[in-house]
């Protein structure tokens, strides 16, 4: 059956699969579950509140708070009824909430925490066309337009099924469905107005090559769903009618791991490098014979995986060693995802290829997708039947992809946006006459289809030799140290290559601790020429995977990650790279005096 709205699929889904496990959430130490009858009921109700407050046909209703069932059952209610969804994520400033909510003219702002409601009170005077604040966690104020979660539940009541499910039949594809705002590491976020077909088609080619099967699954998520990546996921699993179980916070996402053994999970890759620096460091830690016994068995476990990816034959000495590798070391990771996962999704940046072979020889089988808010966060992905580690797949079923003479991707089909909110110039600089997305990325594609991104096309570094370098893939390998917390390559127009490099708090604590210096002064340990020998070798290790114009000559070591608190990465954990390189652009450029 063909859907022309999201409040179509939608119905369909949760009708036929009513008595289905939809959701889990914990509440009170215990796991609860969620029918699709339940959630229907649920986004029913708050659907008609909706209404009953005044919500129109495109209007917008935003959402600041973290993911959790709250969020999902208050997006689907919104596009039912023809509204419009507006995420925010939970880390933004109050002065971002309130830029959001003004250009994109909400009326209604759903949150959690008192610590948001407080962003939103505190700014309260300078959002004029805000009339109603709903709070999640606690009380209504009407002296402050606040309505409680059961509340405003009750305004539901005020309205039919009949004139809710109107409302949804007069949704049509061309409806937006949400305008989602992009991180912003260039400059102001751009309102991404993705409609209801967009949602529609790119869910659809996103379930053909991530859940072909008629299998259910269950996954564990912990992505914001202020992010289009998290939204495509939560729409995929609606679709395919799979479980989602919601973290309790990114905290507790080890232990619920375990409770949950979801059958995939989606993250970003600065999720896997962490589970990568803390599995490895803990390993180095231990000494010993640990270390050898470690990368043995992950050694073998890489062979047999490229075996298998290249289908060859595995000789049976090899079967043999891999399975006591398998014993000894490597089910205890799988263990540490839960023990049942088939696959897990990478997106929104690169992920480095050395730690998705990492994994795989461990069994845990990632594939890298490339997910932009432009085109509803998905045109390639790797599949399990045809992945390429270094590459992000090939492209998605119903969209076309060629490469610009400059090697810019261009991408063009059903999951193109429809523009940029209130700026028609940003969007026919993004698309063209023909429809092409310029993608912005700079990749290559091989003989099979498969897109390799080298690098942002803004950001390419061309040294004072002309030499063309990739910075994202120089900090990527840098990163691989368990040291080494984040990178910002630097060099345009130089001679050579610098870098600014922050400690990893966690690892570099043990191994302080071990050294007799003070683990808990990271300050003092940046300065310290004991660590600074140790990043010395780290780096210099890295660079010989790098040819020599794109090797880091020198560096700045700093103790503290970059943070959203200092305004230095977006929401999303990308690095604003001018930002930070502005913050520190006289310890950069004393590199090049020194």
């Amino acid at each position: 059956m063909e859907h022309r709205s999201i409040y179509e699929l939608f119905k369909d889904v949760t009708t036929s699969n009513a008595a289905e496990l939809a959701y889990r959430s914990k509440r009170e130490g215990q796991w609860v579950d969620t029918s699709w009858a339940e959630h229907a009921a649920v986004v029913s109700q708050v659907g008609r509140a909706f209404i009953a407050l005044g919500v129109k046909h495109g209007d917008r209703v935003s959402i600041l708070a973290l993911s959790r069932q709250k969020w999902v059952q208050c997006d689907f209610a919104t596009v039912n009824i023809g509204a419009v969804t507006v995420g925010i994520y939970a880390a933004n400033l109050a002065v971002d909430c309130g830029y959001i909510i003004n250009h994109s003219d909400s009326e209604i702002i759903l949150l959690d925490t008192d610590e948001q409601l407080q962003k939103i009170l505190s700014i309260r005077g300078e959002l004029p066309r805000l009339r109603k604040i709903i709070f999640f966690d606690g009380p209504s104020d009407p002296a402050n337009d606040v309505l409680s979660w059961e509340d405003f539940l009750r305004e539901g009541e005020k309205v039919s099924e009949e004139e809710y499910d109107k409302r949804g039949q007069a949704v049509s594809p061309d409806d937006m469905a949400s305008i989602v705002y992009t991180s912003g590491t260039t400059g102001t976020p751009k309102g991404v107005m993705l409609t209801n077909n967009n949602l529609l088609f790119t869910t659809k080619s996103v379930c053909s090559t991530a859940f072909p099967g008629q299998e259910r699954y269950t996954t564990l998520f912990f992505l914001p769903l202020a992010h289009v990546f998290a939204r495509l996921i939560a729409y995929g699993c609606m679709a395919k009618s799979h479980a989602i179980a919601f973290a309790e916070s990114m905290n507790t996402i080890a232990d619920n791991l375990k409770e949950i053994k979801p059958h995939f999970i989606p993250a970003v890759p600065r999720i896997y490098e962490k589970v990568f620096d803390k599995i490895t460091g803990k390993v180095e830690a231990a000494g010993g014979l640990k270390p050898k016994l470690f990368n043995w068995a992950v050694g073998v476990g890489g062979e047999v995986s490229r075996r298998i990816r290249a289908e060859q034959s595995v000789p049976v000495t090899l079967k043999i060693q891999h399975a006591l590798a398998d014993k000894l070391v490597l089910h205890k990771i799988r263990d540490a995802f839960g023990g049942r996962l088939k696959w897990a999704a990478s997106g929104a940046a690169p992920l480095n290829k050395s730690i998705a072979e990492f994994f795989d020889a461990c069994g845990v089988v990632i594939l890298e997708g490339i997910w932009m808010t432009e085109n509803t966060s998905f045109s390639h992905m790797n599949r399990l039947t045809a992945n390429k580690y270094g590459t992000v797949g090939q492209i998605g079923e119903g969209f076309e992809h060629k490469l610009a003479e400059d090697g810019e991707v261009l991408v063009r089909g059903p999951n193109v946006m429809k523009g940029y909110f209130k700026d028609p110039e940003a969007t026919a600089e993004t698309i063209d006459s023909e429809g092409w997305l310029h993608s912005g990325d700079i990749g290559e594609i091989d003989e099979d289809g498969f897109l390799k991104i080298t690098d942002r096309k803004k950001d390419l570094i061309i040294t004072a030799q002309g030499k063309n370098v990739a910075p994202q893939r120089v900090e990527r390998i840098l990163r691989t140290s368990h040291y080494i917390g984040q990178v910002v390559a630097y060099g345009d127009k130089k001679k050579y290559l610098t870098a600014l490099i922050t400690l990893d708090p966690d690892n570099i604590k043990e191994w302080a601790a071990k050294e007799g210096l003070d683990p808990n002064d990271l300050e003092a340990m940046a300065a310290n020429p004991k660590v600074r020998e140790l990043i010395d070798k780290e780096v210099e290790e890295r660079n010989s995977e790098l040819a020599s114009f794109e090797t880091i000559k020198k560096y700045k070591l700093l103790p503290l990650d970059f943070s959203i608190e200092a305004g230095e990465m977006t929401p999303s954990l990308k690095i604003k790279r001018k930002v930070v390189v502005d913050k520190y652009r006289d310890d950069l450029e004393a590199l090049y005096r020194e």
